[in-house]
């Protein structure tokens, strides 16, 4: 990147890069703007090459469980939120504490819905997003003996986007998609969906990878399914198997994504998440 501005061509050592693209530097806003027209194209093109960098990326891994300390699952469906003090367990770990009290604040399990709001209230107060995001879909569903409140769902899990939240993003997104408790914005949906999809949320990156599969975006559906799978995500590689009978994933892609998919079940499994498994199954039926 040169040291010279790009707009006026004054030689400076405290110049400003574009915040988009990082390829040219400004003295000032003035200068960005004036240079604006001549750098629009080029500067939306490789800020669209650093967001598919950031996009197509193998996500971080996940925190452990606290207790069990096994690296907890990609799904939210397999973790378990603790309102009382705002631990995250492996449901495993979560299903042996049934009826017990909670090993960090020696709470036992809330007694009415009053209660858990009461302790879902509390951390909120402390800014716990996942605190958020629950109690919106509390609002959004009319669950714990509240009454429907779209908005109010919708103002909590912005607040949680602010704080870094990926189920809060994953959660706007769906809201977004389907207009609920706000104006339906596809656009937005989908960019609230990716920003999830690279903290590391496989619900939200497999919803991006069924939407480019049904815009005809094989190429980038695969990739999205190709990064789940290697998280363990199961619906994600039945894609890439299908991909693959369809000609869109290479052999060497699908070698790559099972075996990635292995090592993640491998790493998040014990016995104890086995049972808590096959319980949710028999909940199921």
């Amino acid at each position: 990147m040169s040291d010279h501005c790009a707009s006026c061509g004054k030689a400076d050592a405290n110049l400003k890069a574009c915040k988009a693209c990082k390829l040219v530097k400004y003295c000032g806003v003035e200068c960005q703007m004036a240079h604006r027209a001549a750098h629009k194209k080029a500067c939306r093109e490789k800020a669209r090459e650093l967001f598919d960098v950031q996009l197509y990326a193998q996500p971080p891994k996940r925190e452990e469980c606290p207790i069990c300390m096994l690296t907890l699952p990609y799904s939210d469906d397999e973790s378990a939120y603790m309102e009382c003090c705002g631990k995250t367990l492996c449901k495993g770990c979560a299903y042996c504490l049934m009826r017990e009290c909670c090993p960090f604040c020696n709470r036992a399990d809330p007694t009415s819905p009053e209660e858990t709001m009461k302790w879902l209230s509390e951390r909120i107060e402390k800014s716990d997003p996942m605190a958020m995001v629950i109690l919106a879909i509390y609002h959004r569903n009319g669950l714990c003996g509240l009454p429907v409140d779209q908005s109010k769902a919708f103002e909590l899990l912005q607040r949680a986007c602010e704080l870094g939240s990926a189920a809060g993003h994953f959660n706007l997104g769906i809201s977004y998609y389907n207009g609920v408790g706000v104006e339906q914005d596809k656009k937005k949906a989908v960019h609230h969906m990716q920003i999830a999809a690279m903290m590391g949320h496989m619900d939200a990156r497999h919803n991006i990878g069924i939407s480019e599969l049904n815009n005809g975006n094989y190429q980038h559906a695969m990739k999205h399914f190709m990064i789940a799978s290697k998280c363990g995500y199961q619906k994600s590689l039945d894609h890439v198997k299908q991909g693959y009978k369809r000609g869109l994933v290479t052999k060497e892609e699908l070698e790559r994504s099972l075996r990635g998919y292995q090592e993640a079940c491998d790493e998040t499994r014990s016995e104890q998440r086995d049972q808590a498994a096959l319980i949710r199954a028999r909940e199921r039926e």
